[in-house]
Formats: structure tokens, C-alpha cells, sequence
């Protein structure tokens, strides 16, 4: 079998330990905050930036890792010995990521012309991206072909949701992430918004009076999904709100069968829009 390699980013925000023992390569986003650059996860992590992000006067940019980067690594990597390489990102329509890996790849056609470099759009996010990613990577160590790894990731495209809210939609404002949920930018403070991603575009899914509140819609809306003990594959995601998403895990386990669980940070790259105290889920139907 071709031996293939796994590539992503940072903002996929794969726990570490995962990232490690799947044998996923990835690369840093940048955060620029006026003279300063952060690599994302690398020099900067989500606890400092958490910590210092209320304090900072304007919004810090976000910028991902040039096409030079990707063509570095997928070089590499094939002087190691792979083959074939399936390089995932985070939605297209958010980001440039996966246009600067396309990019990579136009490149290796006159320097490695025999390399297989799959880039694959999840319209998608943080550990949406993510489990995408995770699943990719079992699939690669499994023997899977280049080609069943791409329809595997397309598979799970339409069934991986987002469900997460926030004290606040400034960050997403300030940001110009805001997507379709914009409207909601002049609520009352004590709004809690339900985000999600419908076609790799943030969306509002609804509001609710109280944090309380909002995590017994998200429970409602993974019900309408996979009924009352579905099995799922779930990830609880937050930015410096452990004990929130530890709330929301109790009442998940209430209701559905999760076969696999995944407790994980945002990104600083990705938190950068949401804000502290961000907390949600990143899902999807399992058969086993």
C-alpha cells in the first residue's frame, strides 16, 4: 500500500495526545497583534491568550500558513517516504487555508509530480475540522485507500455539527466572522446565542435567556438529529470554560450514547473570534 500522510492546521484543534499517536502533521495559524506574531499553539497557548485577550484594545488578525508552508511540508514528507497525502482544512468560506494548499499542490507538479496530494475542503470548524481529521488518520493507519479516505471525510461533511455559545458575539463581530447570524449582534446582553455552521457559514440556530437554557437547546437539537440514545461521536469545546462544557457533557450523557468523547481547547487562532468562555460541542452519528 502507498504510505499516506495526514495534513492539517491548528485550528483544527485535535487534542495533542491525538495529534501524536495518529501520526497527524500539522501546521500553526498566525495571530498578529501589532508588533507582535504568535504561532498558533506554538508560542502562544490557549491559557496566556485567554488570560490576555479581554485586556487588548483592538482585535488581534489572523492570518494561515502561506502555500510555501503546505509545499515545505508535503515536501518533506515525501522524502520520508509518503506517497500520498490528504491535506484537510477548515471551511474555505472562513478561511484561506484551504486555497494556499491548493496552491502547495499546483506547485509539486513539476517538482514531485508523482506525489498524491489530496486538499479537502470540510466546510467546517474547529473539531468538526477536527474529527474529520481523526477519522481520516484511523482510516490512513487502517490501510484505507487515498480515494476511500476523501469519500470518508466527504461522508461525514453534511453530519458533523456545531453547536457552542458565547457570553458575547463582539469577537465574531470585530472579526467579520459573523456569517448569517448578524442580526443578532444588537440583542440584549443576556442573550445567549446557539452558533452553528450550515454550508461552511456561521449561523444562528436560536436564543436563549441563560446559559442553563442554551445547553438544554443544544441537547433538544442533537435529539431531533440521532433521538434519544443515539450514539454519537462527540468533542466539548470551550475557550478557558472547562466547567461549562462539563455542564453541557452531564446532560448529554443524560440523554444519548456517546462511543467516543473528546474534551478540547480552541485554538487562540479560532478563539480569537469567539472569546472567552466560549462553550459547545462538535458531533456526529456513530454506528459503533
Amino acid at each position: 500500500m502507498p504510505r499516506i500522510a495526514i495534513v492539517t492546521d491548528s485550528t483544527a484543534c485535535i487534542p495533542q495526545d491525538m495529534l501524536e499517536d495518529l501520526n497527524i502533521h500539522w501546521l500553526p495559524y498566525y495571530i498578529h497583534y501589532g508588533e507582535n506574531t504568535w504561532r498558533d499553539m506554538v508560542t502562544i497557548t490557549p491559557e496566556k491568550f485567554y488570560a490576555w485577550l479581554p485586556t487588548a484594545e483592538t482585535l488581534p488578525h489572523t492570518a494561515t500558513p502561506g502555500s510555501g508552508e503546505y509545499l515545505a511540508m508535503y515536501k518533506k514528507l515525501a522524502e520520508e517516504g509518503v506517497q500520498q497525502i490528504a491535506s484537510i482544512h477548515m471551511t474555505s468560506k472562513g478561511s484561506g487555508a484551504f486555497q494556499a494548499a491548493q496552491t502547495a499542490k499546483g506547485m509539486l507538479k513539476d517538482i514531485l509530480p508523482d506525489l498524491v496530494v489530496e486538499v479537502i475542503d470540510t466546510l467546517n470548524v474547529s473539531m468538526c475540522h477536527g474529527w474529520m481529521v481523526v477519522e481520516a488518520a484511523r482510516a490512513a493507519i487502517q490501510g484505507t485507500s487515498i480515494k476511500g479516505i476523501v469519500e470518508r471525510v466527504a461522508q461525514l461533511v453534511p453530519v458533523t455539527r456545531m453547536l457552542q455559545t458565547a457570553d458575547t458575539l463582539k469577537y465574531l463581530y470585530m472579526g467579520g466572522r459573523i456569517g448569517k447570524a448578524q442580526h443578532l449582534v444588537g440583542s440584549v446582553l443576556n442573550i445567549k446565542p446557539i452558533i452553528s455552521m450550515e454550508d461552511g457559514i456561521i449561523v444562528s440556530l436560536g436564543t436563549a435567556r441563560s446559559r442553563k437554557r442554551a445547553y438544554q437547546m443544544m441537547i433538544d437539537k442533537i435529539e431531533a438529529v440521532v433521538g434519544e440514545g443515539g450514539k454519537i461521536k462527540i468533542a466539548y469545546v470551550h475557550a478557558a470554560a472547562l466547567g461549562e462544557v462539563e455542564k453541557i457533557r452531564d446532560l448529554v450523557e443524560e440523554r444519548f450514547y456517546p462511543v467516543e468523547t473528546i474534551f478540547t481547547e480552541l485554538s487562540p487562532a479560532l478563539g480569537v473570534h469567539t472569546g472567552p468562555g466560549t462553550a459547545g460541542l462538535c458531533y456526529f452519528p456513530a454506528s459503533s
